[in-house]
């Protein structure tokens, strides 16, 4: 499960509890809108409906947030402790980055479930600190809550995964070592590229990882984002999915040294990908 930026406060009130888990929703909610009106904007009506399915799953958790909060706040809740303030927590996870034509169900459903993983990481913490019964028992129904949606986000992205293979035109299964190799030369053609030793670090990461992949004894090979023809001219693109690509590896493999390498690559691409969006227009 991915896990925390930073170290999330100690609630120490009920009120801060619902507070909270209230603001997690709804920020949810306008990341998902966000990338709803992109999708609208890039006239992609499809995965526009994906994003009001995403949508709808939120406002459905913020509604049981308010029902627990009517249920249970006290109704004087004068001279209560308002919740901390708190880390954004939603995270694109890239998709308001990347182009939409390398965008699909599958991606926008990962990114759900990471962060859903998030928020039950989150509200686990939550629980191990809280400083009285109350609170602890509330941060733990609000992690078991939490574990429901990843397992319902989870369901989603399957789904997507199965329907987006069988429309795969035959033959659509690029090679992994090929894309290292085109990222590697996408990463040196940058004007950047002769006197940045942190894009050189990347390049020679990226050496490391085509030169080991031989030798890893992968039992299936994840499913490539779509449309790749489109991003093999974007290092920043290009680094999304090969991301991607780890991340899935990680989830469907269960040899220890293939997980660790994907494990270890996706840590990389995450590095890479925020100093290349960093770059600008030039990545």
């Amino acid at each position: 499960m991915p896990k925390l930026n930073a170290e999330p406060p100690v609630l120490t009130t009920m009120q801060a509890v619902l507070e909270t888990a209230a603001r997690m929703e709804q920020e949810a909610i306008d990341g998902y809108r966000a990338l709803r009106q992109r999708m609208l904007d890039e006239n992609q009506p499809a995965l526009a409906t994906v994003f009001d399915r995403l949508i709808a799953e939120e406002e459905s958790h913020l509604r049981q947030v308010d029902i627990w909060a009517a249920e249970t706040a006290p109704a004087d809740r004068t001279g209560t402790i308002a919740a901390p303030d708190l880390s954004p927590m939603f995270d694109a996870e890239g998709a308001d980055m990347v182009p939409p034509e390398t965008l699909d169900a599958y991606r926008a459903f990962s990114a759900a479930v990471r962060n859903e993983e998030r928020a039950f990481v989150f509200w686990s913490y939550v629980a191990a600190q809280a400083p009285n019964a109350d609170v602890r028992q509330a941060a733990e129904k609000m992690a078991r809550e939490e574990l429901g949606h990843v397992a319902t986000m989870r369901r989603e992205r399957r789904l997507a995964f199965h329907v987006a293979r069988a429309e795969a035109p035959p033959g659509d299964a690029p090679d992994i070592i090929g894309l290292e190799d085109h990222f590697l030369k996408l990463l040196a053609s940058l004007p950047e590229w002769r006197d940045d030793r942190t894009l050189q670090g990347f390049a020679e990461e990226t050496r490391e990882r085509i030169a080991a992949i031989p030798g890893m004894a992968f039992r299936r090979k994840p499913r490539l984002s779509g449309q790749l023809d489109l991003a093999l001219g974007r290092p920043v693109t290009l680094c999304g999915i090969l991301l991607d690509y780890y991340l899935d590896l990680m989830n469907c493999e269960k040899n220890e040294p293939a997980v660790d390498f994907a494990g270890t690559a996706a840590s990389q691409l995450v590095r890479c990908f925020a100093f290349l969006r960093n770059l600008g227009s030039s990545a």
